[in-house]
């Protein structure tokens, strides 16, 4: 199944990185009635389950309490000339207690994302990343001490010696690898025995797209790649990766699969990756991965002659 757009992209907020360096205009957003707040606890998304599904917006009354204690705030974006944020509201003890029971219900953003309309689901993407990546910098990589919240969320500002944090994204590539009317899948120790995808790995210093594609199948099934073809990308947020899809064309057919990487690598027909990208809607025999994955959408791409 194809899917336009693909999981976690499509974004709709205008994410207004010009006006959001103004504190003045920031703070009034912040206090702004008509601005709208996604409360996260524990990196779980606050859902609506009886409407849609879809986020659980909530007024800026009830975020107070939290922006005033100093809580992680990100500045989404803009839409219709309203403001959207991201909350950090992990400091709740019992998110199941009133009067948080009745905001929705907080839910794992991997588990729910599929069942969100594509823009809800980019929201999503983007407000975990960057709660994570708040998370895990509190402190200035070059000095050591701790950092401030700048930028409205997209900067984290060093006082002791000036330095300047900004996000990371780690770019990835996942690739089938086509041989005439085959395609080459793996599968990982992980997996559940049924399901194969497309293998991957993350690009390193120095590399094009093309030759990371031809290096991470080398090393995970000795096959050697000529001709690469960019096919679509997907951020993935756990905790920021961007997945940078392609299509590579093998030379040759036999496989070595590095134990390390996989538990096995083989080749499969046009009809039976035709039989696993169905399959994955169903649990039944051999499959892909749900169709919110990458590797399920190069394949859907795949046979439909990408």
């Amino acid at each position: 199944m194809i899917q336009d757009p693909i999981t976690f992209t499509g974004g709709p907020l205008d994410r207004v990185s010009n006006s959001r360096r103004d504190q003045g205009w920031l703070a009034e957003r912040l206090a702004d009635p008509t601005s709208r707040f996604m409360p996260m606890w524990g990196l779980r998304a606050l859902i609506d389950l009886n409407a849609g599904p879809g986020i659980a917006w909530r007024p800026a009354a009830d975020m107070a309490p939290f922006l005033e204690a100093g809580a992680t705030r990100i500045l989404l974006g803009e839409q219709d000339g309203v403001c959207h944020f991201a909350v950090d509201v992990s400091a709740i003890e019992k998110p199941k207690a009133e009067p948080y029971s009745g905001w929705g219900k907080f839910i794992d953003v991997r588990s729910i994302a599929g069942q969100l309309p594509a823009g809800h689901a980019a929201i999503l993407a983007q407000a975990r990343s960057m709660i994570d990546w708040h998370d895990r910098h509190g402190f200035c990589a070059n000095c050591g001490a701790p950092t401030e919240i700048a930028d409205a969320g997209y900067q984290r500002a060093c006082p002791s010696c000036k330095a300047q944090h900004f996000p990371r994204t780690d770019p990835v590539v996942i690739m089938l690898v086509e041989h005439g009317d085959d395609c080459l899948l793996g599968r990982q120790p992980r997996f559940p025995k049924e399901v194969f995808s497309a293998l991957a790995g993350f690009m390193e210093p120095g590399e094009s797209i093309e030759e990371a594609v031809r290096r991470e199948i080398m090393e995970e099934a000795s096959v050697p790649v000529k001709r690469v073809r960019y096919i679509a990308s997907q951020h993935w947020p756990f905790p920021s990766s961007l997945m940078i899809g392609c299509i590579g064309e093998a030379t040759g057919r036999e496989i070595v699969v590095d134990k390390v990487e996989l538990e096995e690598a083989r080749w499969f027909s046009r009809e039976e990756i035709r039989a696993m990208v169905d399959a994955s809607l169903t649990q039944e025999g051999f499959r892909m991965p749900p169709p919110l994955s990458l590797a399920h959408q190069l394949a859907s791409r795949w046979l439909e002659g990408a």
